[in-house]
């Protein structure tokens, strides 16, 4: 199950910086000028053993992990801000930055925002970092309080606002209400629902439980992002929905990213084709070349054409789910892998480099893991480039149906 830690603050107080420190990236902007993040970033942290999610918001949000500037000092936007999370049921952490100094005692007047004990960082050095994801761990839901893993698979539908998830999860129930159990995960936002009717067994991760608070002012763009995040993450089989009276917009490729970093799998489905006027074939030929292109260089997907609202296709949408999943359990013999493509390597070997032979003797299949993995072996793998790295991608996915589904290629030394 997921965590996810969010990054929130006034403008210029050191998020994106500490954003960069705990993903070990350099993806957020960093700049003295305020408000110069304007998109959310999303990454991943890995601390003891424990991966988790952090997002690097572009202004202050509630219900999440916030940051001040000890240098600074408490500012009438501080004490806004801590006003609703004191109300929140999220847990807090507040955290003092840019201590460089070691000034801790201007640490002290944060102490009257009500949040509890400032944790002091600085997120340019790193000084207290170390402190503060132990304390971020210890916030978590124990591990052992997951749902049981079970061997069913877990669709998610995501997409955009307004692009017809509910429509098409109202489509997917029905209204034989008692086939489905509800079953709550760790996260309080996301919602398993068992689906047993039509021939079909498996988890739809559903995010409706969150519901607007009257009394708490709430970022619902944010909102969206979160539970995106954690359905796509909860899931094997991620289902995109696209609007089709509006084609495919920024935040559509920002999911399908999403969905990508996390290694699930995928069924685009555009929706609303009721209401376009043109249904030729030739339209539905440029709408799936927009899409392959807008998504490349993962085109091997499955693209369905239906409307939530007059059902069209819904059930062509479960049964390529599930063929889906079942793409991504798909295992290939060691025996058969090499029969097939040691010939090909044989006969399209990796480009020389520096005046030397690259040779790819075996192959096979790591079991046991997430997303179907392939390993080849080389006597320089150093030398084998992204290129023939993806070659080799394209002719397994010839040979082997893993459509919708992501391929792991690695080279290692033989």
């Amino acid at each position: 199950m997921s965590n996810i830690v969010a990054i929130v603050g006034r403008p210029n107080v050191g998020k994106s910086t500490l954003f960069n420190r705990l993903t070990q990236t350099r993806h957020a902007i960093v700049s003295d000028e305020a408000g110069t993040t304007r998109d959310r970033q999303y990454g991943k942290c890995d601390w003891q053993g424990r991966e988790f999610s952090v997002i690097d918001t572009g202004g202050w949000v509630v219900n999440s992990d916030d940051i001040f500037e000890v240098q600074n000092g408490v500012t009438d936007l501080d004490e806004e801000v801590a006003a609703i999370l004191r109300r929140t049921k999220k847990p807090v952490i507040l955290v003092t930055n840019k201590m460089d100094n070691n000034e801790t005692w201007l640490a002290a007047e944060f102490y009257a925002l009500g949040l509890g004990d400032p944790v002091g960082i600085s997120a340019a050095t790193g000084s207290g970092t170390g402190d503060l994801l132990d304390l971020v761990l210890s916030k978590f839901p124990k591990q052992g309080e997951e749902l049981p893993e079970e061997n069913i698979p877990r669709f998610a539908v995501v997409g955009r606002p307004n692009v017809g998830k509910s429509s098409i999860i109202n489509a997917f129930i029905g209204e034989d209400r008692h086939i489905v159990t509800d079953i709550a995960g760790t996260t309080r936002d996301s919602i398993y629902t068992r689906y047993e009717k039509f021939g079909f067994d498996f988890y739809l991760v559903d995010t409706a439980g969150i519901r607007k608070k009257s009394k708490v002012s709430e970022d619902l763009e944010f909102y969206s992002v979160m539970r995106s995040i954690r359905a796509i993450e909860n899931s094997d089989v991620c289902i995109l929905m696209l609007d089709a009276t509006r084609g495919i917009e920024a935040q559509d490729l920002n999911i399908f990213q999403l969905i990508q970093k996390n290694q699930k799998s995928l069924v685009v489905v555009v929706n609303k084709w009721d209401l376009v006027e043109d249904k030729t074939q030739r339209v539905m030929d440029t709408f799936i070349d927009a899409i392959r292109d807008r998504m490349a260089p993962f085109t091997d997907f499955p693209i369905i054409f239906g409307s939530a609202l007059t059902k069209q296709r819904i059930f062509k949408v479960l049964e390529t789910a599930a063929a889906t999943y079942e793409n991504r359990r798909r295992k290939v013999s060691t025996h058969r892998l090499n029969e097939e493509m040691l010939p090909l390597i044989e006969a399209y070997p990796p480009p020389s480099m520096k005046g030397k032979y690259i040779k790819i003797k075996y192959c096979s299949q790591v079991p046991d893991t997430h997303v179907p993995t392939f390993v080849f072996y080389a006597n320089l793998p150093q030398y084998v480039k992204e290129p023939y790295r993806r070659f080799l991608e394209n002719k397994i996915r010839e040979r082997w149906n893993f459509n919708g589904t992501p391929i792991n290629v690695f080279i290692r030394q033989k």
